[in-house]
């Protein structure tokens, strides 16, 4: 499964202070199921959710979800585009301490297609294709709060 660690540096370079503090980073899958269909190859499908976790984050939750929505427009469109998986598709919970800190939970329902074929030489080989790709300013780097002025703004690369 590739998401989880595309996801994960992502957000260790969009989000400030997971640049600092990686290690407040936890990702956890859960309720992973395969899908094959036994068509002509053994191609099938992962399916679970993924646990992101922010702990100790003193940070706007808009520094986190905006870098999400950027990496899930890319990855897991249909998340953002169908109005019914986007209806319960991005689900978080918050646990606020008392320092002005917060313990962040998001869980996202993300699948990832597995290709499987035979080279010219009768060698079975592996894909993990991509998804159909759209360009989104969002995924890049330099697209980080605070990147053009105070720590309040956020600024769309061109």
């Amino acid at each position: 499964m590739n998401k989880p660690e595309s996801l994960r540096a992502h957000l260790l370079s969009t989000v400030a202070e997971l640049k600092h503090n990686p290690d407040r980073l936890l990702i956890f899958i859960d309720n992973g199921k395969i899908r094959c269909t036994a068509a002509a190859s053994l191609s099938f499908e992962y399916s679970f959710d993924l646990q992101v976790i922010l702990t100790d984050y003193a940070g706007h939750p808009d520094s986190i979800m905006l870098p999400l929505l950027g990496w899930l427009s890319v990855n897991q469109s249909e998340l953002l585009e169908n109005l019914n998986k986007s209806a319960d598709g991005i689900q978080f919970e918050a646990d606020i301490l008392d320092n002005s800190k917060v313990d962040l939970s998001l869980r996202l329902p993300l699948t990832e297609r597995v290709v499987v074929g035979k080279d010219a030489d009768g060698n079975t080989t592996i894909h993990h294709p991509g998804e159909p790709k759209q360009v989104a300013a969002f995924l890049d780097p330099a697209w980080i709060p605070g990147a053009q002025g105070t720590g309040s703004e956020w600024v769309v690369p061109k």
